[in-house]
C-alpha cells in the first residue's frame, strides 16, 4: 500500500480552475492533491531580440516557489538569484509548451508563462506544465477572439506526470512523502497524441531495470492521457 492510500496507478485529486487571474490573457490554478500552482499566460507583441526578423514567435516560462509553499519559509529568489533547480524547471516548461505550438504561425510574438507554486507537495514541475498548457491555450483563445490572430497555433496538448518505484513497485503521481523515499523517480512530458517530449529518470539507490522503466513509462502514458482528456474538456 502506498503511504497516500492510493492505488499504484491512481492520480491524486486533480482540478483546473480557469480564468482566476483577472488581468492575464490566460490563467489556470492547477491542483494535484496538495500541490497548487498558479499558471498565467501573458501576450506580448514582441519577440526576444535574438529572434527579431526570424518570422516566428516564442513561448517562454518562469517558475518560482512562494516563501511558504513548503514547511519552512524559503527566501525569495528575487533577493538571492535563481537556483539551478528553478532555472532547469522553467526551461523544461518552455520546451514542453514550444513542442506543441506552431511558432511560425504565431508570427513575431511571444507568450510569457508564469508558474508560481502556492503550495508544494511533490510534482510541482509536472503540475506546472499541465496547468501552463491550459493557461497558454486560454491566451490563444483570447487572441483569436480579439482578432489579433486568425486561428490558434496550438497543434497538440501537452501534460506531465511523475512516477517512481515505491517499495520496488511502480507508482503514478508521487507526492512529497513518496518522492523523498522512492528508489527511483521519473518525470514524463507527453503530448495529447502520445509523443514523448522529455523524460527525466533517476535511480536514488540501486539502478532500475529496463522492465521497471517500461512499467513507469506505461503508467505515465496512462496518467498523461487522463490529464490530456481533462485539458481537452477546457479547450
Amino acid at each position: 500500500m502506498r503511504p497516500s492510500g492510493r492505488a499504484f496507478n491512481e492520480l491524486r485529486a486533480v482540478s483546473f480552475d480557469v480564468g482566476v487571474a483577472k488581468h492575464a490573457e490566460g490563467s489556470c490554478l492547477v491542483k494535484f492533491g496538495d500541490t497548487h500552482v498558479l499558471c498565467t499566460a501573458s501576450w506580448d507583441e514582441t519577440t526576444p531580440p535574438w529572434l527579431r526578423g526570424a518570422g516566428r514567435g516564442w513561448v517562454t516560462a518562469e517558475y518560482g516557489m512562494l516563501p511558504r509553499s513548503t514547511g519552512d519559509r524559503m527566501r525569495r529568489e528575487a533577493k538571492n538569484g535563481q537556483s539551478g533547480r528553478t532555472q532547469e524547471i522553467q526551461r523544461l516548461i518552455g520546451r514542453s509548451l514550444r513542442a506543441v505550438v506552431d511558432l511560425k504561425a504565431l508570427g513575431e510574438r511571444q507568450i510569457l508563462i508564469d508558474c508560481d507554486v502556492i503550495q508544494a507537495d511533490g510534482g510541482t514541475r509536472t503540475a506546472s506544465i499541465t496547468g501552463a498548457w491550459i493557461a497558454m491555450n486560454e491566451a490563444f483563445k483570447w487572441a483569436v477572439s480579439q482578432g489579433v490572430i486568425k486561428s490558434s497555433p496550438v497543434i497538440d496538448r501537452v501534460a506531465a506526470i511523475s512516477c517512481g518505484l515505491i517499495g520496488g513497485a511502480p507508482a503514478l503521481d508521487l507526492d512529497y512523502d513518496e518522492d523523498s523515499t522512492a528508489q527511483a523517480d521519473a518525470n514524463f512530458v507527453i503530448t495529447g497524441t502520445g509523443g514523448l517530449v522529455e523524460v527525466q529518470a533517476t535511480a536514488e539507490g540501486d539502478p532500475f531495470t529496463d522492465e521497471q522503466f517500461q512499467a513507469l513509462l506505461a503508467l505515465a502514458k496512462a496518467g498523461c492521457a487522463d490529464l490530456s482528456a481533462r485539458q481537452a474538456e477546457l479547450a
